[in-house]
């Protein structure tokens, strides 16, 4: 480290968002949460939405809550975006990726293109909630005609802060609207499926200094704010502390993503059918990855259970017989909201598993169909790539998890590291203190601060479980489809 900074990081979740302050410099770097917020979306008229008024209130909290700082950097969830008119005025609150809105789009979408055509293009797995399935489904409604640009989250809440439009590429390549041969906007896609170009502002890359704050905005000091790898995956993958190629990501919250990373994308028709997408990471990387449902399952169940004890119940799921019952986790059935318990219990009885008879049974049908859907998508991550792997870092929410972590590495028959558990707001810092010279060199460099300052654990496989997992990975959702495939 070269200099001493604070630089905060303003990180939006699917269910909360939070400013944390990173403090770096001596060879050291802290981390303090400045300031959390709920992200509750809101439902009107049928239409499942953001509350993105809500959320920028909870930033500007935060980001005063945080004091003076040099610089502010913006990440959340991918896919999801803000219209606005000519006059640079929001349209309406954004629709929120779980809205069913766009059911049977995608079926529409490849009839006309071709799945071939879009994969070749944008290299992105098919998932019902991509940008580009959204936007043909709000074709012809008023906001969409009238709107001016299109600001994907984090773009958006850049723009509150300082005035400027522009689009940063790795959330940008989530949207299956992106070219990642000519890296740049898919603008003979958008023409063929009727999405206006002109939508889409100019694109700039991680480390790019977007400008100084509105000073309107009465926030502490004159910070810029600096693009950071703007989807919370990208800014994961930064923030995983691994040493070499050989590795593979599991970045475990809400969704597991889980994948390796590449210097170039695998757009081969055995990538397409399984379901494998292509994202840019920074300096130059492409995340090949594939969405697993991830703790979602749980989080949903909790939230039917009301005042369940999360603790309690995962000492008591550690306990039930192993691998009794699993599901697919992938399933589309599972990705509303609703009843969750409901829902796994009907899935059991579908596929003729045993349905869970408590909800510690259901926590550990949760994480073992989770640890099974890592398992497959680390393997076949390999196959498809070429890139072997021989430890898996599992960081994010997740890493909490020390039963989910130890069924992964079973599962996987591969170490598993878990930690950092903020690696998306480290991520995030590392991006900025590097644009300010706080931390020189390349991705590998950033890579061994993490490895310096953050408590990370080890798991290693339990080899006498090997086979009863082999033996549960042909039961549910072997195929390896992916979500929505």
């Amino acid at each position: 480290m070269s200099a001493v900074v604070d630089v905060a990081a303003v990180d939006l979740g699917a269910s909360s968002g939070r400013v944390i302050v990173g403090h770096l410099g001596a060879g050291r770097m802290t981390l303090t949460e400045a300031y959390r917020f709920p992200n509750v979306p809101v439902r009107v008229g049928g239409t499942l939405h953001w509350d993105i008024l809500g959320l920028w209130r909870g930033v500007l909290d935060g980001l005063r809550a945080a004091g003076p700082v040099a610089s502010i950097g913006v990440d959340s969830w991918a896919v999801d975006y803000g219209l606005l008119d000519a006059a640079g005025a929001l349209l309406g609150n954004p629709v929120h990726y779980r809205d069913a809105r766009t059911e049977g789009v995608a079926e529409r979408v490849a009839g006309r293109v071709g799945e071939e055509r879009l994969y070749a293009t944008t290299g992105l797995q098919r998932l019902p909630f991509n940008t580009l399935y959204q936007l043909v489904a709000a074709a012809g409604t008023p906001q969409l005609d009238t709107a001016d640009r299109l600001l994907l989250i984090p773009d958006l809440i850049t723009y509150w802060l300082t005035g400027r439009l522009g689009a940063e590429l790795t959330n940008a390549s989530t949207t299956q609207l992106y070219d990642l041969s000519r890296r740049a906007w898919a603008t003979d896609l958008m023409a063929e499926v009727g999405i206006p170009a002109t939508l889409f502002p100019p694109l700039h890359a991680p480390g790019v200094r977007i400008g100084p704050v509105r000073p309107d905005l009465e926030l502490p000091g004159t910070p810029q704010v600096v693009a950071v790898a703007s989807h919370d995956t990208a800014s994961a993958v930064v923030g995983v502390p691994a040493t070499g190629e050989r590795f593979a990501y599991l970045s475990c919250g809400t969704w597991s993503l889980a994948g390796v990373e590449l210097d170039t994308p695998v757009l081969t028709e055995a990538s397409r059918r399984a379901n494998f997408t292509n994202e840019v990471g920074i300096d130059g990387t492409i995340r090949y990855l594939r969405n697993v449902m991830g703790l979602w399952l749980l989080q949903e169940s909790l939230r039917t259970w009301g005042t369940a004890d999360l603790p309690d119940l995962l000492r008591r799921a550690a306990d039930e017989p192993a691998l009794r019952s699993v599901v697919d986790p992938d399933d589309p059935v599972f990705l509303p909201p609703g009843d969750m318990p409901g829902r796994i219990a009907e899935a059991c009885r579908q596929t003729g598993e045993p349905v869970p008879d408590s909800r510690a049974a259901t926590v550990r049908c949760v994480l073992d169909s989770l640890a099974l859907a890592h398992r497959r998508v680390v393997r076949q991550a390999q196959e498809l790539s070429g890139r072997q792997v021989d430890t898996v870092h599992l960081v994010g929410g997740g890493a909490r998890n020390e039963l989910l972590c130890q069924l992964t590495a079973d599962a996987c028959g591969l170490p598993v590291v878990a930690g950092p558990v903020e690696a998306t707001a480290l991520g995030n810092i590392l991006v900025q203190a590097r644009a300010a010279g706080a931390v020189r060199g390349d991705l590998p460099a950033l890579r061994a601060l993490l490895r310096e300052t953050q408590h990370l654990v080890r798991y290693d496989p339990r080899r006498d479980r090997a086979a009863a997992w082999a033996a549960a990975d042909g039961r549910v959702g072997g195929s390896g489809r992916g979500t929505a495939a």
